[in-house]
């Protein structure tokens, strides 16, 4: 478990340091992983790979690594909860679909259901965004930070 977490940790610092590298300020690396979550959150049926192309293509200050890490992020397995929770909280902000369940979730399933599916989702959608700019940006300032502070601190050292 122990090798599990240094690994991940690894990862973590290693994509860091290539987004960083890339010349991204950490709002502009919050961002784009931002807009990847927001994307990713919602049921684009698989499009959104293609989306995060065009943006990385068109999208000079995108940064690519932040849009990627969101398809790590949300796997198949959590965009099922994320799809389950949208239609709860849809379900909750516009009352049940009588006679539905959770299980009979899909997009041919009717207007009712997809209406709820949708506004979970998009509710779902802007407050992961949120939250991942936040993670994200204090993470990437973070480690931004303690890169100049231990830059500082060896520069002097190389003289």
């Amino acid at each position: 478990m122990e090798k599990q977490i240094a690994s991940i940790r690894d990862r973590i610092r290693s994509g860091l340091e290539h987004a960083v590298a890339a010349d991204h300020t950490p709002h502009e690396i919050a961002a784009s992983f931002a807009f990847g979550v927001f994307v990713v959150a919602m049921p684009t049926a698989g499009t959104a790979f293609a989306l995060f192309a065009l943006v990385a293509y068109f999208v000079e200050r995108a940064n690519k690594l932040a849009l990627a890490a969101t398809l790590v992020v949300f796997n198949p397995p959590v965009k099922w909860a994320v799809y389950g929770a949208s239609f709860w909280l849809g379900s909750y902000l516009l009352g049940p679909v009588p006679g539905v369940s959770a299980a009979d979730v899909s997009l041919d399933a009717g207007f009712d259901i997809v209406l709820r599916q949708l506004l979970g989702n998009t509710v779902l959608a802007v407050v992961l965004a949120i939250v991942g700019y936040g993670l994200v940006l204090q993470l990437v300032s973070v480690y931004c930070n303690r890169s100049e502070r231990l830059g500082a601190i060896r520069a002097p050292a190389d003289d």
